[in-house]
């Protein structure tokens, strides 16, 4: 997330002279551009990675970040992220070189030891996921942000750019996901592996334009967020989640174009670094102001390479996948990177590395094959793909080099990955490693699995199991754990299973997570004998009555329209509507309620369902034949483990 030492912008003067600042930045990028200041003739990589902290028990996000890092106080490499239930890790950067890969891998492995120590003192663990399966709308809830106050500063400041509308998400894959949130921390739900590259500053075109096209294959070797919500949606979800979650457009009456702060770009690129800034600085606002202690063009008379703090601070502000960036390295002498931000975090470390060498390898071997990409196919084919990467992963479509159409499986084994291992050869990386990580990659290919189609089999497997959805996403949770744990890449993962539930306990569970939300309803007007019907086709007893505007306005049981009907048989044969029967003020529950109030609230009452209502609105119900079912598996499952 960048520097801490900012803050929203609260007046005209603050936005003014930040901007003042910031053209200044740009000023100076530019002089250090023409005279040769950028560090070229070496060529180094790195890493963040990002994670979820879940409770061990009921394997939902647990908000201990703060304490987490309250006893890692000595680890400089573990920082906050936007959630209270998420940590980044910041990794050492490595010279492309011999084995570097395999000792980032190694870092990793040992981050992850010394965090997971910790976290075993709260009973909790990580999940390296792109969007965790168990994580729910309520986890996204201001109250659960990061105490901090770039975080704080950077949620007011988008929720005023969206004029105080909801986000939206709409997302259509298997389900759908169509619902509303009332902040942007919905962007949490999703986790990545952010990859650096340093580029020479006269190469950086040329390598930027190469990440572009790269973009598409990297989402489809590396789609992991299948789902959201407990819906099975794109096969990397976190292209779409992150854009809605950020996307402050309103709609109008013209056709003219509006741009997102999470973007793919619009067009090549075509003189430097500069224009993707300039680009940036033009069309997005100011969000985030910060006292610029050091005059970039003062220090650049002065022989020192600024640290360009505004620009930078604008720069975390926009979100593009393919995102420019500038540092200063411990020597004082400064460079740029290309941060590909596409890969998401997990299924293991082992895939999250080969990902990476995957694409480094490409970018290089791409390099030594196009001196200039921009000739061989068109942007809008680019845009194209990274949408079909997006949505189907590794069963998707490409239009390729010079127009042609191939499977991505295809482009991956008969060109790309031969291209990377090229590239990573030039760069005098170990055979050994070339042939580890692209081994990956390619058996990933052959057997059609990434860790989105490892989690839509295990789902659709788990499912035929008939439990529920939080049983279901659950198990999935533990699976994803346990296979982390082994260090096993993805494509030799096991389906999950039901025995995949660990120490899971259901007890604490919300009625939001465990309610059923596909209702079969009525309105008031209807007859009785179509109610009778409807509940006989899908064997349930009750049924909510709704209005026109989805508001609750009754309940009818199997129970009454049994007695109502019978009472027509004896008698009149005038059809009785359901205003006549219904419960009128049936008791209801919130979805923020637990299923233990719920079961209190429904023992107090003696009756066999609750409908969910929010704000007046009926959004689900729980019946007795849920609270059954939930309640004999966990006895089965207490009784397997006492056998044993």
């Amino acid at each position: 997330m960048g520097t801490q030492t900012v803050k929203k912008v609260s007046n005209l003067k603050q936005r003014q002279d930040f901007v003042k600042s910031l053209l200044n930045d740009v000023r100076s990028l530019e002089y250090m551009l023409d005279n040769d200041w950028i560090e070229k003739g070496i060529t180094r990589f790195g890493a963040e990675l990002e994670m979820v902290i879940v409770d061990n028990k009921t394997l939902k996000p647990n908000n201990i970040a703060m304490a987490v890092l309250d006893k890692m106080k000595k680890h400089k490499w573990v920082e906050t992220e936007l959630a209270q239930f998420n940590l980044e890790f910041n990794l050492n950067p490595r010279e492309f070189t011999g084995g570097n890969f395999d000792l980032m891998e190694k870092e990793i492995q040992g981050y992850l030891k010394k965090l997971d120590a910790v976290l075993k003192g709260f009973d909790s663990t990580y999940v390296l996921t792109g969007i965790l399966p168990t994580i729910q709308k309520f986890h996204l809830n201001q109250e659960n942000l990061t105490p901090k106050k770039r975080y704080y500063a950077l949620i007011e400041a988008i929720k005023q750019l969206g004029l105080g509308k909801h986000i939206e998400l709409k997302i259509f894959g298997i389900d759908e996901l169509f619902v509303r949130h009332d902040t942007p921390l919905i962007e949490a739900a999703n986790t990545s592996f952010q990859v650096h590259l340093q580029v020479d500053a006269a190469e950086y075109v040329k390598m930027y334009n190469i990440a572009q096209l790269l973009a598409a294959p990297s989402i489809s070797v590396s789609a992991n967020s299948p789902m959201v919500f407990g819906k099975r949606l794109w096969h990397e979800s976190r292209i779409a989640t992150f854009e809605q979650a950020l996307d402050t457009r309103t709609t109008n009456e013209h056709m003219r174009e509006q741009s997102t702060r999470v973007s793919f770009g619009k067009k090549w690129i075509n003189e430097s670094i500069l224009e993707i800034y300039r680009e940036d600085i033009a069309r997005f606002k100011v969000l985030l102001n910060s006292e610029i202690e050091n005059d970039s063009w003062a220090q650049l008379q002065q022989g020192k390479a600024p640290s360009l703090d505004a620009l930078l601070v604008h720069n975390s502000t926009v979100y593009r996948w393919n995102r420019p960036q500038y540092g200063v390295s411990k020597s004082g002498i400064p460079h740029l990177r290309i941060e590909n931000r596409v890969m998401p975090s997990g299924p293991s470390v082992p895939d999250m590395m080969a990902n990476a060498v995957f694409w480094l390898g490409a970018m290089k071997g791409l390099a030594m094959r196009y001196d200039d990409i921009r000739k061989v196919i068109d942007f809008s084919a680019l845009k194209d793909n990274f949408g079909r990467a997006a949505r189907l992963g590794l069963e998707a479509d490409y239009t390729w080099i010079k127009g042609k159409k191939i499977h991505i499986r295809d482009l991956l084994i008969k060109e790309l990955i031969p291209t990377a291992r090229e590239g990573l050869k030039a760069c005098n990386i170990l055979s050994r490693d070339i042939n580890k990580y692209l081994g990956i990659i390619q058996d990933r290919v052959k057997k059609k699995t990434n860790g989105a189609i490892w989690m839509l089999d295990s789902y659709a497997q788990l499912l035929k199991q008939n439990v529920s959805k939080d049983e279901t996403l659950s198990a999935l949770t533990f699976a994803i754990i346990k296979n982390q744990k082994k260090n096993m890449p993805v494509h030799k993962w096991k389906k999950a299973d039901l025995v995949d539930l660990g120490e899971y306990q259901p007890i604490e569970l919300k009625v939001s997570e465990f309610m059923q939300t596909d209702l079969l309803t009525v309105e008031k007007n209807d007859i009785i004998e179509l109610v009778g019907e409807m509940m006989d086709w899908r064997k349930i007893r009750y049924v909510p009555v709704e209005n026109a505007e989805g508001k609750l306005e009754g309940l009818v049981t199997s129970r009454r329209i049994t007695r109502q009907l019978l009472k027509q048989v004896e008698g009149s044969n005038k059809s009785t509507t359901v205003a006549e029967i219904m419960i009128t003020k049936p008791v209801t529950t919130t979805p923020e309620s637990s299923i233990m109030a719920a079961m209190k609230l429904m023992r107090k009452n003696k009756i066999g369902a609750l409908p969910v209502v929010k704000n007046k609105e009926l959004v689900g119900i729980i019946t007795e034949t849920d609270f059954l079912d939930i309640t004999s598996r966990l006895l089965e499952r207490l009784h397997t483990k006492k056998k044993k």
